[in-house]
């Protein structure tokens, strides 16, 4: 009964940002003297599930003409119908409700439940960046930026350097690795008047941009320790791997001497190596933490 509705949703993508507010949440948590609380744990994912989930079903109904009209999205389950947009819509309300709902969960923290409309309607924006802006790439990457930055203030309610930096980093990386994903469209959006980086300025030029976007998403990840204490020679080791992980990407994906691109190798690119760099940052931020 679900089913349709996760792979409309592309519910495993949650893995890319779902670890960064982990992980800031983690670091917020080091410096507390008051211990860590499981309901926290519980709304950061309840949170983060519903959000994105209210996003990406709120995209999927923007963008159902524009995917029809497309042959690669021409199968995704509006156009084709295997979902009507009357049960999307009420898929979008009741996610929508489930984001605002659960970050009563914070309480007597009141910042995410104030915070929490503007910001789903930030995320529902992305949708319609692309019909009058070349940085609807940026705009995706400051939408998954909110997630570290939400997750520390819900155990720290103030701003802060480190997940500051996190963000950006986030905002950066997601950048670079959507621009490689949008050159599989690049002809489309080029006819189509839709203002993506390949469609206006050619694919070479995408990924020109996302290596630049990636160079500065790892400077901003190896400069953390420097505002950021506990972190030490383990997360610096793992931002050495994140920085050989993006350049695999970049290789693997790269387009032919045609200008054309492996589809396939673009996908294991956009996925597999994105998901080896938030699970893996996670993963090594623990790990120093608790070393």
């Amino acid at each position: 009964m679900f089913r349709p509705f996760l792979e409309l949703i592309r519910f495993s993508h949650t893995l890319f940002a779902l670890p960064f507010a982990l992980l800031s949440a983690a670091m917020a948590l080091q410096l507390n003297d008051w211990g860590f609380r499981w309901r926290d744990l519980l709304g950061i994912l309840l949170c983060m599930v519903f959000a994105r989930s209210a996003a990406m079903a709120f995209n999927r109904l923007a963008d159902r003409r524009i995917d029809a009209a497309n042959p690669r999205t021409a199968d995704r389950h509006l156009p084709s119908g295997r979902l009507s947009a009357r049960s999307v819509v009420l898929f979008t309300v009741c996610c929508s409700v489930g984001f605002v709902g659960s970050t009563l969960i914070f309480l007597p923290n009141a910042v995410p439940v104030a915070a929490s409309v503007p910001v789903l309607l930030f995320l529902f924006g992305y949708s319609y960046a692309k019909r009058f802006t070349s940085f609807a790439h940026a705009w995706l990457g400051a939408a998954l930026m909110l997630a570290p930055l939400a997750a520390w203030i819900v155990i720290r309610p103030e701003f802060a350097w480190p997940p500051i930096l996190l963000g950006l980093a986030v905002l950066f990386w997601t950048s670079g690795f959507d621009l490689i994903y949008a050159c599989q469209d690049a002809e489309f959006d080029a006819d189509a008047k839709l203002h993506s980086v390949p469609g206006r300025y050619g694919i070479q030029a995408a990924f020109r941009l996302s290596a630049a976007s990636h160079t500065v998403a790892v400077l901003l990840l190896a400069a953390i320790p420097s505002v950021y204490a506990p972190f030490g020679a383990i997360f610096y080791g793992a931002v050495g791997v994140v920085t050989m992980i993006l350049l695999t990407e970049h290789l693997l994906a790269r387009p032919k001497k045609d200008a054309t691109l492996d589809l396939v190798k673009v996908n294991v690119a956009f996925f597999q190596m994105n998901v080896l760099v938030s699970v893996g940052l996670l993963a090594a931020g623990i790990v120093d933490l608790v070393w």
